[in-house]
């Protein structure tokens, strides 16, 4: 790199979504409000698959996992979009920026490797009933989430060591409330084929293979439903899956959003509101859809608030008694 070119000690600048001061506030309060569901949503599905021992599964160990990924996801980008608009600044160091980079890639192939896994436990359970316990025992559960971790992390270290070697020539502005792969290099003044080759392969790869995984399972099931003679045995099937496949179907739509706006439109309005539908919107919308469409979850929760609601006026009744 040439040093009059070197971005590594310098600022970059995230835009946001307005520069009307008077929609900040609002702006704020939106986020917040978008990260505390978030937070609490997937906080509580956590609590309450470790505390009821019925839904120490290998589908709620996955589920757990999920819940997991998307509070560290959206903690890596809100909560600096949140100093930034109190402290009315625009600015996140160079350093910040690959970081930031590295972990919405991270956490991202992470929420699509683990889509991919919940799949293929749900085919297992319902094209082979009698061999779950075998196949989806605790070592093959642990080692599929462990492979996961690890080749989404050596993935986003791939991309964040290629995105060092950008260069800017000008004030660095992105249109985005964070720091995006895609904006960056289209921001860059130095070649840019090499990272675009990574981040093309990466997406057939990273992403289309897992997608391809998830159309080839579902496959399976539906055959397997449809040979199921009783109208009783199908609906049971299909709402076993029901939640997975309603995450599965929010998150590549929101994923084909981020990409087609990008792709067809230049308005970074436009991609901004496509990125908050994709890093916001999903991880915030997925407790609800456990929890609506899952009767495990649904008692599970009814207990957990049963036993709330019976150590309260035991501990308010020993506060009483000197």
């Amino acid at each position: 790199m040439e040093p009059g070119n070197n971005t590594q000690s310098s600022e970059l600048f995230l835009l946001g979504f307005s520069e009307d001061p008077e929609l900040q506030p609002l702006i704020f309060g939106l986020f917040l409000c978008m990260y505390l569901i978030t937070v609490f949503g997937n906080l509580l599905i956590i609590l309450v698959i470790i505390s009821d021992f019925h839904l120490h599964t290998p589908m709620y160990f996955f589920l757990s996992n999920l819940s997991f990924v998307d509070i560290c996801f959206t903690s890596t980008t809100i909560p600096k979009m949140l100093k930034n608009i109190e402290n009315q600044s625009k600015v996140i160091t160079y350093e910040g920026c690959i970081v930031q980079v590295y972990f919405c890639i991270f956490l991202a192939g992470l929420d699509d490797f683990l889509l991919i896994v919940m799949a293929y436990d749900l085919f297992v359970a319902i094209c082979h009933p009698l061999h779950y316990t075998v196949v989806m025992n605790p070592r093959l559960c642990g080692l599929l989430v462990l492979v996961s971790w690890m080749v989404s992390a050596m993935h986003s270290l791939l991309q964040s060591l290629v995105a060092l070697q950008l260069t800017f020539c000008t004030k660095v502005e992105i249109p985005q409330f964070f720091c995006e792969l895609n904006q960056m290099v289209q921001l860059a003044c130095s070649d840019t084929f090499l990272n675009n080759m990574v981040m093309y392969l990466a997406s057939v790869l990273l992403a289309g293979g897992p997608f391809a995984g998830i159309l080839y399972s579902y496959s399976k099931i539906v055959s397997s439903i449809r040979r199921i003679s009783s109208t009783q045995g199908k609906f049971k099937a299909f709402s076993t899956c029901a939640s997975h496949l309603a995450v599965v179907f929010l998150f590549y739509c929101m994923s084909l959003g981020v990409y087609l706006s990008s792709a067809a439109t230049h308005s970074s309005h436009s991609s901004a509101i496509a990125s908050v539908m994709y890093t916001v919107v999903t991880p915030m919308l997925n407790p609800f859809i456990y929890s609506l469409r899952n009767k495990d979850i649904k008692r599970a929760l009814k207990r957990v608030c049963e036993i709330v609601g019976i150590k309260r006026p035991i501990v308010l009744g020993q506060m009483k008694c000197p």
